[in-house]
């Protein structure tokens, strides 16, 4: 069975608001056609940072622009644009943007029905779920 490609343009598709200073832009998704695989780019504005959190899955994430800093497993990493990350699943990580400027990431789950899950509350839910019940900006 083949299947059809997608290009995407992020200039032309919803951004989700995430709270606390975090945009997140999903491209590769169900939506389009992949059977394994989800990624998007998350904008973060100074001071932003999303909670400690782990996956079932895979995660690679690169810094596209600005700085960030990566806590990963309680170490913290100091990244500038191009650094790349791989975190193993079920790893407590998060990312910060503590600067004066805009940071934006790129993130790959290996598994299409990847989940979150915050550490301080316990729960978790789909990636998925988590982008349909975003406000949209």
């Amino acid at each position: 069975m083949s299947k059809e490609a997608a290009i995407l343009r992020p200039d032309q598709l919803p951004v989700n608001d995430r709270g606390n200073g975090a945009r997140t832009i999903p491209l590769v998704t169900r939506k389009c056609g992949s059977t394994s695989m989800i990624n998007g780019i998350t904008a973060f504005e100074p001071g932003a940072k999303i909670g400690v959190h782990f996956h079932n899955c895979e995660e690679s994430v690169m810094i596209l622009e600005g700085e960030a800093v990566a806590e990963i497993d309680g170490t913290r990493h100091n990244l500038k644009a191009g650094d790349t990350t791989w975190i193993p699943s079920n790893t407590p990580h998060r990312f910060l943007n503590e600067s004066d400027k805009l940071m934006r990431i790129f993130w790959i789950y290996a598994d299409v029905n990847a989940t979150r899950t915050m550490v301080a509350t316990g729960i978790e839910q789909t990636i998925d779920d988590e982008h349909e019940k975003a406000k949209r900006l």
